[in-house]
């Protein structure tokens, strides 16, 4: 189940990216701060609820996902990397996980480890002291 994030339901704001760059990190803020609001977003509910149970630093306590690019020294390219990731996210949380069902060993299973519980008990009775 592939689920599309609308672009307007994410919002960015620029800032100055970190790290080497010389004058071009001082001066010009290409970087991008994008958050999405997971509960306000038009996102299918059963979506909504794993994705917020997902156990990720990137998702704040109030439900926003907050991502930051700064890979490129382009707006755009930080833009569409972000929502390139969160996008991952979200299909992520899309996939509904399978439900285990509980089974019973077989009897041969059984029969087999008990087999072998005897023959290491068996060996280690061995390992003690030799009385002539």
């Amino acid at each position: 189940m592939t689920v599309a994030i609308d672009p307007q339901e994410v919002e960015f704001s620029a800032i100055r990216a970190q790290g080497p760059g010389g004058q071009n990190v001082n001066k010009v803020s290409c970087a991008v701060h994008a958050r999405f609001d997971v509960a306000a977003s038009s996102l299918p509910a059963a979506v909504k609820e794993r994705l917020l149970a997902m156990r990720d630093s990137r998702i704040t306590e109030d439900g926003v996902v907050v991502l930051k690019a700064q890979q490129s020294r382009s707006l755009e390219a930080n833009k569409e990397d972000a929502l390139r990731r969160l996008q991952e996210l979200v299909d992520r949380a899309a996939v509904v996980p399978v439900a285990r069902r509980p089974t019973k060993p077989t009897r041969g299973s059984q029969r087999r480890r008990l087999d072998a519980k005897t023959r290491s008990g068996q060996i280690k009775a061995l390992r003690g002291k030799v009385n002539e």
